[in-house]
């Protein structure tokens, strides 16, 4: 194993432990092996590829931070001057081969390589919430669907009853169910949807849930376009449109009030706060194959640049460990990026 991954799984396991901190006492924290197994056992194991988001493309871009965000926060990502991203777009679940024409998750993970080696990374999806509001009920929800060895289907009366008792479990796949098929990886809106807090000069804390809008705007697919352009065509779409220039998104800001919820990803803000443009994002190259920069990136959302601060939500740093395992992983299997 190299000294990166010792590094990262070293990283990865402080955090998780600061993950689990964040739990009331009585939410005994999940082992992120035992979270990764679980994974697998419910979506397949695909050796070499990530647990989630395993259909992707790595692609590069810019972004330029405007002087709103620099009133709110003392981060260099927001200095005014082009920052270097490495982007990478894909398709959700743990297939490689997950079909492009679904009602489905589509996601956005960033790194911004700020000066001074500073680093700020983060995963966006295509629906204003996540599935799970910690750790724990993540872990239930995929344990009740995986498949019964015998029928090779999850049993349908654990599937209810978890969700009886969990409703908000279903509220990110009612969101997809009732959305149209993306038309491409860059016209379709993509959540933070966790809170982060932003620290300006003098102090101030300001939190919000992010929000990165294509410039072009959001497009859909109807049935029948959705049909026609078969499983296959998110990447080339990409290629193209990030050749004519068509692929950029305004980073977005929602304020959170007091009394607003910022400890859950299930809970979105409520509709009407206050949006700032954090600055421009565009993106302007895309690899051609299954390699780029992007290949063994974890996109941890514990990275964060100074002046930009998680909140309470138990699931930011309860990604960390996971994420840094599933590289080790990959990293033994073969890493591949499509």
């Amino acid at each position: 194993m190299t000294h990166r991954v010792h590094y990262l799984l070293a990283t990865a396991s402080a955090l998780w432990s600061l993950g689990a901190a964040a739990q009331t006492p009585a939410a005994a924290p999940v082992d992120p092996n035992a979270f990764l197994n679980q994974f697998e056992a419910t979506f397949g194991k695909f050796d070499g590829f990530r647990r989630s988001g395993a259909k992707g493309i790595c692609a590069t871009g810019e972004f330029v931070g405007s002087a709103d965000a620099r009133a709110l926060s003392t981060s260099s990502a927001f200095s005014g001057r082009p920052v270097p991203v490495i982007v990478r777009f894909s398709v959700g679940g743990a297939n490689p081969k997950a079909p492009d024409n679904a009602r489905s998750q589509r996601n956005l993970a960033l790194q911004f390589d700020l000066p001074n080696g500073e680093q700020w990374q983060m995963g966006n999806i295509s629906a204003p919430v996540f599935g799970a509001s910690s750790p724990q009920q993540f872990f239930g929800r995929l344990a009740s669907l995986q498949p019964d060895a015998a029928t090779g289907k999850p049993d349908a009366d654990k599937v209810k009853a978890f969700a009886d008792a969990n409703p908000e479990v279903l509220l990110q796949g009612k969101y997809y169910a009732a959305q149209p098929v993306p038309a491409s990886f860059g016209t379709v809106n993509y959540w933070g949807v966790h809170a982060f807090g932003f620290v300006n000069a003098s102090g101030n804390r300001q939190f919000g849930k992010w929000i990165f809008e294509p410039v072009a705007g959001v497009q859909g697919l109807s049935d029948d376009e959705a049909k026609a352009k078969g499983p296959v065509f998110l990447f080339d779409d990409l290629r193209q449109r990030v050749k004519a220039g068509q692929v950029a998104f305004n980073f977005n800001l929602e304020l959170a009030q007091a009394g607003d919820r910022i400890d859950s990803a299930t809970v979105p803000l409520p509709e009407g706060r206050k949006k700032v443009n954090l600055g421009l994002l565009k993106v302007t190259s895309v690899a051609e194959d299954g390699g780029g920069p992007c290949l063994t990136i974890t996109y941890n959302p514990m990275v964060l640049p100074k002046g930009v601060e998680p909140s309470a939500d138990p699931m930011i740093a309860a990604r960390a460990a996971p994420y840094g395992i599933g590289l080790s992983r990959r990293l033994t299997e073969g890493a591949k990026q499509q």
